[in-house]
């Protein structure tokens, strides 16, 4: 006995189906901003939408952001030492007079926040690892890598993320 044909209606239904589900799964794997990896964002339209008469206008979107605020002023930062400003995750040194550096405050031993500046080092708790005030390096281990370098900006007296 053969078996019976399946009905063309739901071949092209089966058919339809499948292609759906491609297009979800091609649609679920990448991201905009086409790097490797990395999280899936929405696109905003070329356009705007248009508003509604009982819609106010929205603010302008060319509106001038608001100026960071400072970390810290210049005084405030020893020579030959430095300050962790923990809620931003970021370490400023100054190696020398007039010289200011800033890098990540995550040690990259175990992303445990470091500590302190002292004797010339940015010091972790966790484990023990330091790191050079002048340009971030591993001064004693167990941490694989220096500390990454943030950018910040000097003037008028103070210091603020770039």
């Amino acid at each position: 006995m053969t078996p019976h044909p399946m009905p063309r209606r739901r071949t092209v239904l089966r058919a339809g189906a499948g292609s759906v589900a491609a297009s979800a799964l091609v649609a679920g794997c990448g991201s905009d901003d086409d790097g490797p990896g990395g999280t899936a964002r929405s696109a905003s339209p070329s356009t705007p939408p248009a508003a509604s008469p009982s819609t106010p206008p929205a603010a302008s979107p060319s509106s001038p952001a608001a100026a960071p605020s400072p970390l810290a002023r210049t005084a405030d930062i020893p020579v030959g030492g430095g300050t962790v400003f923990e809620d931003e995750k970021v370490v400023v040194t100054q190696p020398v007079a007039g010289e200011f550096k800033a890098f990540s405050a995550v040690c990259t031993h175990q992303g445990c926040t470091v500590a302190k500046v002292a004797d010339g080092t940015i010091d972790c708790p966790c484990h023990g690892s330091k790191y050079r005030i002048a340009d971030g390096s591993v001064a004693a281990g167990p941490a694989p890598r220096p500390l990454p370098e943030e950018r910040i900006k000097v003037s008028a007296g103070t210091i603020t993320l770039a």
